[in-house]
């Protein structure tokens, strides 16, 4: 069974990885991976806990599980020790321009 949203709904993530991912390039690595995924937007940013925070959303689920996928993988040159994940389902959409901003 699927779930349809409609133009004004969108699903949300919010996740947070941990490890070595700042100063790596992670934040530029996670722009280029979202991009193919068909995102209506989104942002990447370090946290001041050593950690980079990532929200994005999309019509439907599937390519935001992608995405959380590619996040616990992250770059050749970073160590991904964990990722937080939070959903939202249904939400009034944030963002618009399909990429995830590197903040």
């Amino acid at each position: 069974m699927t779930t349809q949203t409609t133009s004004t709904a969108v699903v949300r993530l919010t996740a947070v990885v941990r490890g070595r991912v700042q100063g790596v390039g992670y934040r530029y690595w996670a722009h280029h991976a979202a991009h193919p995924l068909g995102l209506t937007g989104g942002y990447v940013r370090n946290q001041t806990d050593g950690s980079v925070e990532v929200q994005a959303e999309a019509a439907d689920r599937s390519p935001l599980e992608r995405l959380l996928a590619e996040l616990g993988q992250g770059p050749s040159t970073a160590h991904v020790e964990s990722v937080e994940a939070v959903w939202e389902e249904s939400v009034p959409p944030r963002f618009s321009g399909g990429a995830l901003e590197v903040r």
